[in-house]
């Protein structure tokens, strides 16, 4: 998309380069840089030219037919245009611009979680050790889809037992515990495989594991179980959070592991787990308790 945008829109080149120096300086992610650049570009290839070439009335009638098409995909990818938009006028000065977008309110969904045999299935179902051990990370230290593609062999370190995430989401470095189990795999898959330089290579070994790859490998693990559940890469991440509550690991640690950089962020796994001073519980199963 942003590679048709720079060969047919005039500008959209120079513009690339000048946002990306942006999102660099401010210390946003390169997944950031390529959601606001896919967007962008779309949004310029839909009239053939710049965004701020647009008056404010174009540019309303193009986010309506987004938001019209009213599906779940497209409302990230509403957002990200929004958000793009806005970091893209502030940096070529029009701030008037930026200010007349919508506002974009914080979605109070809550998370997609799998239980215990849902998350065991998961893991036992795929054909091949690297994609059980790649599940078995995303679920197992809560890894963002970014994170675990990024992973170096020597960011393993099994005599800690711990894996060491560097400059993720918010450029943080963290460390997450590998557990026993994960240990073990890691070790056979490594001893099987022998990737270079990456935990998981992707089909030219230059490289780590595609995006894409990541997302097939568990949308197709859980086709083959049956999970009616919207499962995604990033439900894995609100499945490790959701278990940790339940088995009792306090919140603030949770939001550490997780490499949240707000506590209300992490917060939101309180209205899913089933922890407390009680477990929550069906009041109907107590009318017919038998006395």
């Amino acid at each position: 998309m942003v590679q048709r945008a720079c060969a047919k829109v005039a500008g959209f080149k120079n513009l690339h380069k000048r946002l990306e120096k942006k999102i660099i300086v401010s210390g946003k992610s390169v997944s950031t840089l390529n959601n606001y650049m896919r967007c962008i570009a779309h949004l310029s290839l839909s009239f053939k030219c710049l965004p701020t070439e647009l008056d404010l009335e174009q540019i309303e009638e193009y986010l309506l037919r987004v938001k019209m098409e009213n599906k779940t995909p497209l409302e990230s990818f509403f957002k990200h245009t929004v958000y793009g938009l806005r970091f893209l006028f502030r940096c070529e000065g029009l701030d008037d611009r930026a200010i007349r977008l919508p506002k974009m309110k914080r979605d109070n969904k809550l998370p997609v979680v799998l239980g215990r045999s849902e998350m065991k299935a998961l893991l036992k179902v795929p054909d091949l050790l690297k994609h059980r051990v790649l599940i078995g990370l995303l679920y197992g230290c809560g890894l963002r889809c970014q994170e675990v593609r990024t992973l170096l062999i020597k960011d393993v370190d099994f005599e800690r037992n711990m894996i060491h995430v560097r400059q993720s989401k918010g450029r943080k470095d963290r460390y997450v515990p590998l557990g026993v189990h994960l240990s073990r795999g890691l070790k056979a898959y490594l001893e099987a495989e022998h990737p270079h330089k990456w935990l998981f290579n992707g089909k030219d070994h230059r490289e780590g594991f595609s995006q894409k790859g990541v997302q097939w490998v568990v949308r197709e693990a859980s086709k083959k179980i049956g999970i009616q559940k919207h499962v995604t890469v990033h439900t894995l991440r609100h499945t490790y959070a959701t278990h940790l509550l339940e088995d009792g690991l306090d919140i603030v640690s949770i939001k550490e592991l997780l490499g949240h950089g707000h506590i209300q962020t992490t917060m939101i796994y309180l209205h899913v787990a089933k922890s407390g001073r009680q477990a929550p519980f069906s009041p109907l199963d107590r009318l017919y308790e038998k006395v």
